[in-house]
């Protein structure tokens, strides 16, 4: 049986390979699935199966669960010679690689109710490394502003060195990883995909080893929850900045609650499962405060996010990211995989909750969110770094109730940071056309005020599906090379 699904991605060949799979029979999860897998094939910049995944899930008439298929740090990681050599992580290279949790997390996610094979999830994405796919405009641009990035490494030479928008580029190497991963997903982290993964960084100079990705699992657990706007809002818990989001979403004055929960993230977000996590700071539900913790490297090209909902109430949320744009700045060449360079999060504080230490998950920037009220699912997520959660609670109300969701999406915003928007000091990024008492306050948090000339990267890619009493709707950000479409 043949099901409706509103689905919104940052390619349009995403949204074509969500529409092969619809056809074919599959639902909201083959739909989005499909579509992250084109996207680690033709944003190469942005995802690839060489970094990490963070969703949030509804069945059909469920619970929603999150999926947090977030990499560690390798057990032979040298945290004292790191410490030594510097007080911050290196922002790329190999020792910035944690084990790609990618592929785990589309297996999770597959296991919530997928219909189809991963034969046909990720036909089109084969078919795209296999036979070319066309430089888009963000891909062209991150080659033509970031030859350091390309040219630095041999792998990501070989394949993208001189490329300009509308050229068509072919990756067979990559190919040949996604054709093994359809047979059986778990080759990437126990069998022969993951030992010539591992091969290959070891030659780049990467601790992780074969033991280290078979030891990576996906994690299903219950989501955070908050209420606003009308509606259970539902977001990962850390290492995600999930709390963030819901601490920020429905505050009366959102410039100010974000500039506190900027501080209490920047202080509190760390690993669970390697030490206590103040999420009560995390919402802001302490009076405690903390002092500013200059961000880290600037995460251009930073994450795609992908939103589906079908008629059956389905709904899935999931991002996917390298982090920088080109991840590490290192392709294995033998598998054509892009490595991300999550682990420029990690804090060598060894007091921060976000302290490195062999198999450490680092703290994350993901933050997709979910929202269901008695006739309403909405899925949405956004490309945006540290400022995806007041990126997203400034979308929040009208991606939930307006008529057409792009008038959210379109709309000017408004982002705050360091470092991870371009400036030394903490700055609020304006777009033209907001109010200007923003900057009036801006002045009073202590922030130093831009704006832009237009629509901006900075402000994120948001993307949106919704199922509203009976109807399907979806709108992607036009900041995006993305669509939306209602298949």
């Amino acid at each position: 049986m043949t099901v409706s699904v509103a689905l919104a991605a940052p390619h349009p060949a995403a949204v074509e390979a969500g529409r092969a799979v619809v056809a074919a029979g599959g639902n909201a999860l083959d739909a989005a699935l499909a579509a992250a897998a084109a996207l680690t094939v033709v944003y190469p910049h942005q995802c690839s199966i060489g970094g990490d995944l963070i969703a949030v899930v509804r069945p059909a008439g469920g619970t929603p669960s999150a999926i947090l298929s977030v990499g560690a740090a390798a057990q032979g990681i040298d945290v004292a010679a790191l410490r030594v050599a510097g007080e911050r992580m290196p922002m790329n290279g190999p020792l910035t690689v944690t084990v790609p949790g990618v592929v785990a997390g589309w297996a999770a996610l597959a296991g919530l109710g997928a219909r189809l094979s991963w034969a046909d999830r990720l036909a089109p994405a084969i078919a795209l490394a296999s036979s070319g796919a066309v430089v888009s405009a963000g891909l062209g641009r991150t080659i033509r502003t970031r030859p350091d990035i390309v040219e630095a490494d041999p792998g990501l030479a070989a394949v993208f060195g001189g490329l300009r928008e509308g050229d068509t580029f072919v990756q067979p190497a990559l190919a040949a990883s996604l054709t093994a991963i359809a047979r059986n997903w778990r080759t990437f982290y126990k069998g022969h995909l993951g030992h010539r993964l591992a091969a290959g960084l070891a030659a780049l100079g990467s601790p992780l080893t074969v033991a280290d990705l078979a030891a990576h699992t996906a994690e299903a657990t219950e989501p955070l929850t908050a209420t606003a706007h009308g509606a259970q809002w539902y977001a990962a818990p850390p290492p995600s900045q999930g709390a963030t989001f819901l601490a920020v979403l429905g505050a009366t004055d959102l410039l100010t609650t974000s500039r506190r929960a900027q501080l209490a993230r920047d202080a509190l977000l760390g690993d669970p499962r390697t030490g206590p996590v103040d999420v009560d700071g995390l919402l802001l539900r302490t009076a405690r405060t903390w002092d500013p913790v200059a961000a880290g490297p600037r995460p251009t090209g930073d994450t795609v996010a992908v939103t589906a909902v079908d008629a059956d109430g389905t709904a899935v949320t999931l991002i996917q990211s390298v982090f920088q744009s080109f991840g590490a700045g290192l392709l294995e060449p033998d598998t054509g995989i892009v490595l991300h360079n999550r682990g420029s999060m990690f804090s060598l504080d060894p007091q921060h909750p976000g302290r490195l230490s062999p198999g450490a998950r680092p703290p994350h920037t993901l933050c997709p969110s979910l929202a269901l009220t008695g006739d309403t699912v909405l899925a949405l997520g956004c490309q945006g770094g540290r400022s995806q959660p007041w990126i997203l609670a400034q979308v929040a109300p009208d991606a939930l109730t307006a008529p057409d969701p792009s008038t959210a999406v379109t709309r000017p915003r408004w982002v705050i940071g360091s470092r991870d928007v371009g400036y030394d000091q903490y700055t609020l990024v304006l777009e033209p056309g907001l109010p200007d008492a923003l900057a009036a306050t801006a002045a009073t948090l202590g922030l130093d005020v831009v704006t832009t000339a237009g629509p901006h990267d900075d402000a994120g890619h948001v993307q949106v599906a919704r199922l509203s009493a009976g109807t399907l709707t979806a709108a992607s950000d036009p900041r995006a090379d993305g669509t939306a479409a209602v298949l």
